[in-house]
Order: C-alpha cells, then sequence, then structure tokens
C-alpha cells in the first residue's frame, strides 16, 4: 500500500495565521484598557453605571463587589490585628484581571483538549482494540499541542508567581498573611512547588507522547510486533501515571483559584471534560481530512464509534457535574456552596447554559444510532460540545478571576481565536511530517475493515 501523506494547503494555513494575527489584536486590546490603577477601575464602573442609574453618578464599590467572589475570607478577630482589603482594590483586582483570565482560559482549554486527545490515545493503545489504529496518526497529530500547550500555561504561571496578575490569590503574600485557610496550605500551595509540579507533569506526558510516537513510526517498517508491544507497556504504565497526575494539574492550575472551596470530584469531572473534547476534535479533523480526499479507509463505522464516544463521555460528564452540584448544593455547607452560588447569580447563562452544550444537545443529536453515522450531525454537535466545554472552562475559571466584572466580548475572543489559530498550525503541521496510516500496527488490518 503506498504511504499516504498529509499536505498542509495555504488556505487552511492562511487561516491559522489570520486567526492569531486577529487573536493578537484582540489579546492586545484587553490589556492596553485594562485598568492601570485603583481610580481607572473606578472610572471604568462608574461608566458602566452610568447607563442604570442616570440620577446618581457616584458609584458605591461596595455595593458592586461581593468579597466572597474573589475568595479571599478575612478572620475579623480585632485582637489579631487583622485588616480587610479594601473594597475599591477588588474592584482593580478584578478588572485586571480580566485579560490575564481570558488568556489562562484559552490557554488552559486548548491544551487540555490535547491532553485528553493523549488519554484516548493511550487507552486504546493499552485495550490493543481493533478499530481505531486507522486514525492513530491522527491522535498522534493533536497531541503534537500538548508540549508547546503546557509550556505556554505553565509559563502564565510563573508570571503570575511575579505578582503581574491577581489570577492566583495565593501567591500573594499579603493574602497569606490574613488567612489562616491559606496558610495552612502554604507548604502545598506556593509558586516553586506548584512550577515544579507542573513541569514534572508536563515531561510525564510529554516523554510518554515522544517514544508511543517513535514507537508507533518504528513499526510501519519493522518486520515484527515488538514496536508494538513496547507501546502497549508504555500505554498501560502511562495510564497510571496519568490519572493521578491529571487529577493534581487540575487541583493545582484550576481549583486553586479559588483556594478556599475543594471538590474530590474535581480531578474526575475536569478529565471528563478534556476527554470528550478531545474525542469531538479527533472526529472533527477526521472529517475534515476525508473530506480534502485523505483518510479513503475510514468508514461510517469508525465516525460512529467516535460519535458513542462523544456520547457516551458527554453522559459522564454530565453525571459528574450532577454529583458534585447535588451533592454541595444539598448540603448547605456556606463554604462550599458559595461556589455555585457564586455562579448560579453573577453568571447564570453560562453555568446553564453549558448544560444544555454539554448534555442536552449531543444526547438529543447523536440518541439515534444513524445520526452518529452523518458526518452533519458529528460536525455540528462537535463543535458544540468543543465551545460548551470552552464555557464550562470558563465557568472554572473566569468567578474567582473577575467576579461579577465578566464578559465575553474582544478580548475573550480574541484568546480563543489565537489560541485556536496555534492549534490548527501545530496539529497539521505534525500531520504532514508521517504518513496519515499506521500501517504496520498490527491491528491496522482489522481496523481497515472495520464494518458494522
Amino acid at each position: 500500500m503506498a504511504e499516504e501523506r498529509y499536505s498542509f494547503n495555504r488556505r487552511l494555513k492562511l487561516v491559522s495565521f489570520l486567526l492569531m494575527l486577529l487573536g493578537l489584536i484582540g489579546l492586545s486590546f484587553g490589556f492596553i484598557t485594562a485598568p492601570k490603577n485603583i481610580q481607572e477601575a473606578k472610572e471604568i464602573i462608574s461608566h458602566d453605571d452610568h447607563g442604570d442609574d442616570h440620577s446618581d453618578n457616584s458609584i458605591n464599590i461596595e455595593d458592586k463587589i461581593d468579597i466572597n467572589s474573589l475568595s479571599i475570607k478575612y478572620d475579623s478577630n480585632k485582637q489579631e490585628g487583622e485588616h480587610s482589603i479594601s473594597h475599591d482594590e477588588h474592584v482593580f483586582h478584578q478588572l485586571s484581571n480580566k485579560p490575564w483570565a481570558a488568556l489562562y482560559v484559552a490557554a488552559f482549554f486548548f491544551f487540555m483538549i490535547s491532553l485528553g486527545t493523549l488519554a484516548f490515545y493511550a487507552i486504546n493503545r493499552a485495550a490493543q482494540v481493533g478499530w481505531s489504529p486507522i486514525l492513530f496518526r491522527v491522535m498522534e497529530g493533536i497531541t503534537a499541542y500538548m508540549l508547546p500547550g503546557g509550556l505556554i500555561v505553565i509559563f502564565i504561571l510563573f508570571l503570575s508567581g511575579l505578582h503581574l496578575n491577581h489570577l492566583f490569590i495565593w501567591m500573594d503574600p499579603e493574602v497569606v498573611a490574613h488567612d489562616k485557610i491559606i496558610a495552612a496550605k502554604k507548604g502545598y500551595l506556593n509558586v516553586p512547588f506548584v512550577l515544579a509540579r507542573g513541569l514534572f507533569f508536563l515531561a510525564g506526558w510529554s516523554l510518554y507522547r515522544y517514544f508511543s510516537r517513535k514507537f508507533s513510526l518504528a513499526q510501519d517498517i519493522a518486520k515484527d510486533n515488538r514496536y508494538h508491544k513496547k507501546n502497549f507497556r508504555i500505554s498501560a504504565g502511562f495510564l497510571v501515571f496519568y490519572i493521578v497526575t491529571e487529577s493534581i494539574m487540575s487541583w493545582d492550575w484550576i481549583m486553586s483559584i479559588d483556594p478556599h472551596w475543594f471538590s474530590t470530584l474535581f480531578g474526575w469531572y475536569v478529565f471528563a471534560s478534556m476527554f470528550v473534547s478531545g474525542i469531538s476534535t479527533i472526529a472533527l479533523v477526521t472529517i475534515y481530512l476525508k473530506s480534502k480526499g485523505y483518510l479513503k479507509e475510514v468508514n461510517d463505522s469508525h465516525i460512529h464509534d467516535l460519535g458513542k464516544f462523544m456520547f457516551g463521555v458527554s453522559v459522564f460528564w454530565t453525571y459528574l457535574w450532577f454529583s458534585q452540584f447535588m451533592l454541595i448544593w444539598y448540603s448547605n455547607i456556606p463554604e462550599e456552596v458559595t461556589y455555585f452560588i457564586t455562579r448560579m447569580e453573577d453568571y447564570k447563562l453560562p453555568f446553564f447554559g453549558m448544560v444544555v452544550m454539554n448534555f442536552i444537545f449531543p444526547f438529543l443529536m447523536l440518541m439515534n444510532s444513524d445520526y452518529k453515522r452523518m458526518n452533519a450531525f458529528i460536525v455540528t454537535t462537535g463543535i458544540i460540545i468543543i465551545l460548551g466545554h470552552y464555557i464550562d472552562v470558563f465557568n472554572m475559571i473566569m468567578p474567582s478571576a473577575v467576579g461579577d466584572q465578566w464578559f465575553i466580548g474582544i478580548t475573550e475572543i480574541g484568546a480563543f481565536m489565537f489560541f485556536m489559530g496555534l492549534f490548527i498550525y501545530i496539529v497539521f503541521n505534525e500531520l504532514t511530517k508521517a504518513p496519515l496510516i499506521a500501517k504496520g500496527d498490527p491491528f491496522y488490518g482489522e481496523s481497515e475493515r472495520f464494518h458494522y
């Protein structure tokens, strides 16, 4: 069989560059217009309120800011002489955080797509399934974004540690000094340790990706199955490493933005989000390549199986979302339920909208078996799922970072466009570096004949 290689066409490459350029413009706008001091923040809030109350141009900052939205809680014991942070400063931190939060949400989201794809790839390798080897090179292409995407996220964490923003309040020594809860976590939540953990996790994920890709390519020209067996062994070991490190990563990079709140389901919840986003991306890239005349061996049975995973993991995500929400809401413990009250009151549209996008829509679209074989249904559902899980990440980060000062505007859309352009360029450039079909895989024949 002749090797089938992908050629990165100029139009798609131009689209990726335009997305990055427009995204940079949008991000630059956000950073330029962000307030540089407390007075500018007060002027922005005053301007926003002008249309709400023309009879009173003054602003009561205390009415605008809920101290819980920044998750800063101080012990008011006067004997200990602890001080409260001014509400004006809260406003300033929230507004100055907006471009940083938009950048971080988009950076983490596209990184998690590649990491979720890597998990799906490793599961297929370890399980030695027969239907998916024909899609291995697509998965390997998507996972190429993981290393640069992860380094970008860690770099943003590093900049946060330099106090260029206030995304992570536990990085602020003044907050830690006056907050007993955060101070008690200082041994775990400190900048050097968090960065070291992040680099260690990313190194482990990247090493697996490097060697698995290496063995996959070597198997194409091997005369026996020794590289396939090596891939099986490292994939099984990687999954153990992954499920532990992914959970810790989700605590460090997402949950610690709200350091007074925790959920024992959070690691699984983030995993489900990245897993279904990764599978949806595999489906979209596969269908795109087929539309351009590649991957002729991929048939509607392969697409159907991807659709089943999109459907099943969407239901799994909903189970975790409801379990986390229902248990916390029903127990009504103040320090726990505050997390959801903030989102239900200040983020009502994205909070409930993501449930529609991530559960109701894919559930209705993909319930019928025949619809899972139709590219139009898979593409439409995949796009909605991906956008829905971007909103999910938005809901995880924004309430604690910017409080009720959120808005999906030029900066947020610009950040999404920039990382989407970067993602497209890296993924499709990687696809040009090897044959699109892993013809040396011992299960390739079964995958090629996969019909039901």
